[in-house]
């Protein structure tokens, strides 16, 4: 008996009555003559307030074991004179290509990219790409409006990657929405985006930020080979000073007593036989360690194919004016349904709630 209650206050679905939410909506067509055309105004002075931007892109390879071929002709020609590279990873390479993402957004390498030199064409007005972005970049209206921008610029300083300025960060935060690095996991293909509100200016940066990265990557990862290079050398330059005054002074000997038979003067011309072959020997072989440390360097330097070079982009990549007009117009019609369907109670029979 009970259960019986029960089902017979379970309410069935009521089907949707079409013709009621349609007369509904045809009853209050004035509403959207009035919010049509408001929506399409705001739309309109949104749309035309973004300002328009280009796109260029290029398309690297990195070539694996960058270098390998006059490295491998160096250490064969080290080989020779007895000194051995070693094995393993010359290059001590920490920075892998699916890392370069993360490393184009470091602060170093943004604040790297603050000298390099750009123009508008046909313009000789040559700036820094901090000065572009500083003072050539257009924001949309509601930006300084709600104060989302810096209230005033302030005066350029050295740049102290440890304690960047408010200025300084703000542009450092433009280059990272700007210059963008992705990496193709199947292909390992770096495609570098570069964003500006110039198309002869995105061209000169995206190639002038593909040879940075890879001045960037070289510094990195030749860093210690080219530290020792730069030792080795140091020695070297000395050794030959040592060389050559341990040459002149057996010379000079030799000239100076060739018809003495006296042993002790056999002796010391002995002495210094064995100092210029001592001195030989440390030249020699510093002389290949030179040459070592020249091939680790060649080694470690990354090296990149250019498979799409930066090329001046023919046409704006946004934005998409007739999107955002498609878009806030049906979301304004949208609404305004909804609201007349809550207003004249359809809604919830719509929705199965009724």
């Amino acid at each position: 008996m009970e259960q019986n209650q029960i089902n017979t206050k379970v309410r069935k679905p009521q089907p949707v009555d079409f013709g009621a939410i349609w007369q509904a909506i045809k009853n209050n067509r004035k509403l959207y003559y009035i919010v049509l055309p408001i929506t399409l105004v705001i739309a309109v002075v949104i749309a035309k307030s973004i300002p328009t931007y280009y796109k260029c892109e290029v398309i690297l390879a990195p070539e694996s074991g960058a270098g390998g071929g006059s490295a491998s002709q160096l250490a064969s020609l080290a080989s020779s004179f007895g000194v051995s590279l070693g094995g393993g990873n010359a290059s001590g390479d920490a920075i892998t290509p699916s890392l370069y993402p993360d490393l184009i957004k470091s602060t170093d390498f943004k604040t790297s990219l603050f000298p390099i030199k750009v123009h508008k064409k046909n313009d000789k007005k040559i700036m820094s790409y901090y000065d572009y972005l500083k003072n050539e970049w257009k924001e949309p209206w509601w930006e300084d409006f709600f104060g989302l921008m810096a209230p005033e610029k302030q005066q350029d300083t050295l740049v102290n990657n440890f304690e960047l300025t408010g200025e300084q960060s703000r542009i450092a935060g433009m280059i990272n929405k700007n210059v963008v690095c992705k990496i193709d996991k199947k292909t390992s293909l770096i495609t570098i985006d570069v964003t500006t509100q110039e198309p002869y200016v995105a061209a000169l940066l995206a190639d002038s930020i593909k040879n940075r990265l890879q001045e960037f990557l070289t510094d990195y990862r030749t860093q210690k080979s080219r530290h020792d290079l730069e030792y080795a050398e140091m020695l070297l330059h000395q050794s030959k000073k040592d060389y050559e005054r341990a040459r002149q002074k057996y010379v000079e000997f030799v000239d100076a007593n060739q018809d003495v038979v006296l042993e002790s003067i056999r002796q010391m011309q002995t002495d210094l036989e064995n100092d210029l072959q001592l001195q030989y020997n440390n030249y020699n072989t510093l002389s290949a360690q030179v040459l070592a440390y020249k091939a680790k360097v060649q080694e470690a330097t990354p090296a990149f194919t250019t498979l799409q070079r930066a090329t001046v982009p023919l046409g704006p990549a946004g934005p998409k004016r007739s999107q955002i007009l498609s878009v806030f117009l049906f979301l304004a019609a949208l609404f305004t349904t909804i609201w007349i369907l809550y207003k004249e109670k359809q809604l919830k029979s719509l929705l199965g709630l009724a």
